[in-house]
């Protein structure tokens, strides 16, 4: 979920109880050091992954065509 960058960090905590800062440190620690700066800079202000900076019409926590039957 930390990975796809239309899935906010409040979903995260409300399905699997880590704040954005323990995302943030086990994306750290699971990925290359590349890896972590290519989506650190990514997901940094990036308005999808903060519910507070999301528009008010997005009620979903991911793209509708991500999940396919």
């Amino acid at each position: 979920m930390a990975w796809e960058d239309r899935t906010p960090f409040e979903t995260i905590e409300a399905n699997y109880g880590l704040s954005e800062q323990a995302v943030i440190r086990l994306m750290r620690k699971q990925m290359t050091a590349r890896s972590f700066r290519h989506w650190r800079k990514r997901v940094s202000g990036r308005n999808t992954k903060h519910a507070a900076l999301r528009l008010k019409q997005v009620l979903r926590a991911y793209c509708p065509t991500q999940y396919k039957p």
